[in-house]
């Protein structure tokens, strides 16, 4: 996530863009999941050396090769004075040995403000590193991934033949990408069993809410795919039909959405909560004040609803702020399976062409647990199993139903 600068919990998403857990400006919101227009703030500090630090080393080690670098490739050409900077800041971030602060020279600097300003081309899937492998947060409905049988958990083990041993989830990205109608190979490890699959790339298009009631049993269902400007306005046009059916029972179904906008998961979860009420803690590790986001109060849930939430492990970012919310409220029943645990939050700093991207603050849901690295517990713990037939539920949306009509 982004703060303000991008505030939210970010991932990237192959096509690509990198989701946020919310950004707090406005955007014209049919893209698929993010931000449609990122303000690149300034960084809000000088240029004056730290005195304290000694780099006197790395002069030495600057000018031993600018002295005595000698090529041993014809082909080769030695890096300028800009690559050289852009590399040794490169190294600078990277020394922290966090995902996602990380640099971005000119080049990838462009290709991320293209991703997060509008529509764009790839196969739709939002990736992240867990347990240090480039690993698929979510497949977004109806892509291209999502239809070449990618899913939630898969390790991308190689891109095109080429190892991501050790490959930064930008620079995925950025292998993952090209035009349109053409078609990348992903090697993923999935049940410790590798699989080669090929993916045509697109336009991805989105879907961002979907509603309706299962006429058999009475409970309303409401699914959201991400969090972007506008989900907070389609949540509640769905939550007025809803309130038109006269259903008592809801399932907000989270699976396999990748996050977006923090002032969407803020303005969902205020429909639940009182005014005033702790939705979720950023966190910034004593360097400032915590910052507190509180519910609006709508609190325009019809009384006696009982609310069951989805959650897998390509629930992250806003995704995990809303259940996570719901949930230590005691507004709403959890089921599913632990979620992905992205919650921390980027900066973003303009440097000579080039981006700088550093984590800045991390999520702590209202009852003080860290959404990072942990993810969101269910209340109930259900296995995902396809529906045998078709017009039948899936095994998790089943159980769903079955708390909420039976109660157990």
């Amino acid at each position: 996530m982004y703060r303000q600068v991008i505030r939210g919990a970010s991932f990237t998403l192959v096509a690509a863009v990198a989701f946020v857990a919310g950004i707090s400006i406005g955007a014209s919101g049919s893209t698929p999941a993010v931000i449609n227009h990122i303000p690149f703030i300034g960084d809000g500090l000088d240029a004056t050396p730290n005195q304290s630090v000694d780099l006197t080393d790395f002069w030495k080690a600057w000018n031993a090769l600018d002295a005595q670098y000698v090529a041993t490739h014809a082909s080769s050409t030695l890096p300028s004075l800009k690559e050289r900077i852009y590399g040794a800041i490169s190294g600078l971030a990277n020394s922290y040995g966090d995902p996602y602060t990380v640099f971005f020279p000119p080049k990838e600097a462009k290709m991320f403000s293209d991703d997060i300003s509008g529509s764009f081309g790839g196969v739709g899937m939002e990736i992240g590193i867990k347990d240090s492998v480039l690993t698929v947060i979510a497949p977004l409905k109806g892509t291209p991934a999502a239809l070449a049988g990618i899913t939630a958990g898969d390790q991308i083990v190689a891109i095109d033949g080429k190892s991501t041993d050790g490959l930064s989830v930008d620079k995925a990205v950025s292998e993952i990408r090209g035009p349109i109608g053409t078609t990348v190979s992903l090697t993923i490890m999935r049940n410790n069993k590798p699989i080669d699959i090929q993916i045509t790339r697109d336009t991805i298009q989105v879907p961002e809410t979907e509603d309706g009631i299962d006429t058999a049993n009475g409970v309303y269902h409401i699914a959201l795919y991400e969090f972007t400007a506008n989900s907070g306005q389609l949540f509640n046009q769905a939550l007025e039909r809803f309130k038109a059916s006269e259903s008592r029972q809801l399932i907000i179904d989270l699976r396999n959405n990748p996050g977006g906008y923090l002032d969407a998961a803020v303005d969902i979860a205020s429909h639940f909560l009182p005014r005033g009420t702790k939705i979720v803690t950023e966190d910034f590790g004593g360097k400032e004040s915590n910052n507190i986001h509180t519910s609006l109060g709508y609190q325009d849930i019809p009384q006696g609803t009982k609310i069951a939430v989805l959650i897998d492990g390509g629930s992250a970012s806003a995704s995990e702020i809303l259940a996570g919310a719901l949930q230590d409220n005691h507004v709403a029943t959890l089921l599913g399976e632990q979620s992905f645990g992205k919650g921390s939050v980027q900066s973003l700093i303009s440097l000579d062409g080039g981006s700088l991207k550093i984590t800045i603050a991390r999520w702590i849901t209202p009852a003080g647990h860290w959404i990072m690295g942990n993810g969101i517990t269910p209340d109930i713990t259900v296995a995902y199993k396809k529906a045998a037939a078709k017009g039948e539920n899936d095994s998790q949306m089943s159980r769903a139903i079955t708390f909420l009509t039976t109660g157990k």
